[in-house]
């Protein structure tokens, strides 16, 4: 279900019922920050404009990231551990000349991210066997020639329930309907507002305490990207030449989790219920945005699973 609805407690922390504290100030995206965000807009602006020599840089990661999607995604079958999915996308990605961004970013320890079902982001792959009816979010990131291309899907395992399907397939078009409703000179907040208008209409919440970002030669930068109408970066106004992924979480249940205080790094739903995940490298142009990461056999824009 969507969180937090009308009559219940503000997600604030205040006490009052939610229509009655932050409800209007969600719908309108002028709500205020719970946690913290980068949020230095100027300055970001002066080091993510790239220019056309730059573009093709960053064309030519994230085709490499697509191609290294659409190679591991056969293997996540039931009965295969997670273990084994890094394996292979540490070693593609050797063999073809490029590093895998994540193996020893700030510690993490291995070559991508798998989150398993009510796991939402940062999952460490490792000894656990995917199930029949399992979903499970493969996060990879590669760096090409000094620059980062960085994508996710969320998998199904064999077969899954139609609760789980649903979830999967508006988890995708969130992602597209924050795509879509960025144009140049606009600014960052449409992309959070339109996904979380799509995200409660179809019964679900928003992850607030991770989102997108911008991507470069740095693999994390400015400007922040909320999936919720965010205000203090949600003015962050939107150039030709800026890079960014959008990467909205989205839940059955609360959009509230929580981190593994044993591993520092796997992030879980708060009520233990599904979240999936569905992230491309946007390049804004000229004329609009263009998606870097597409694959060739992966779901493309529409797909029902």
């Amino acid at each position: 279900m969507s969180g937090p609805g009308r009559n219940d407690p503000c997600w604030c922390g205040s006490g009052r019922k939610y229509k009655k504290c932050h409800l209007s100030s969600d719908d309108a995206g002028t709500t205020q920050p719970t946690f913290g965000r980068a949020s230095s807009a100027s300055k970001a602006n002066a080091h993510l404009i790239l220019d056309a020599a730059a573009r093709d840089k960053m064309r030519a990661a994230c085709s490499f990231n697509a191609e290294l999607m659409d190679f591991i995604r056969p293997y996540v079958q039931p009965g295969v551990q997670t273990e084994k999915l890094d394996q292979l996308v540490h070693e593609y990605t050797l063999d073809h000349g490029h590093t895998p961004a994540t193996l020893g970013y700030h510690g993490f320890p291995k070559s991508c991210c798998t989150s398993i079902n009510h796991v939402v982001c940062h999952g460490i792959p490792g000894a656990q066997v995917l199930e029949d009816g399992d979903i499970v979010n493969v996060d990879l990131t590669t760096i090409v020639d000094g620059w980062f291309g960085d994508q996710s899907e969320t998998v199904l395992v064999g077969t899954v329930a139609p609760e789980t399907r649903k979830l999967v397939t508006e988890t995708m078009e969130c992602m597209y309907k924050g795509i879509d409703a960025i144009v140049p000179g606009g600014r960052i907040i449409d992309i959070g507002r339109a996904i979380q208008s799509h995200a409660h209409a179809s019964g679900y919440s928003v992850v607030r305490d991770y989102q997108g970002h911008g991507i470069g030669r740095s693999f994390h930068q400015d400007p922040g990207v909320p999936h919720f109408p965010d205000y203090e970066m949600g003015q962050f106004i939107v150039e030709p030449g800026m890079c960014f992924t959008i990467e909205p979480m989205i839940n059955l249940g609360t959009y509230r989790t929580a981190l593994d205080p044993k591993d520092g790094w796997t992030v879980r739903t708060a009520d233990g219920k599904l979240s999936a995940q569905f992230e491309h490298t946007i390049l804004m142009t000229e004329s609009g945005p263009e998606i870097l990461t597409l694959t060739t056999n992966g779901p493309q824009r529409g797909f029902r699973f």
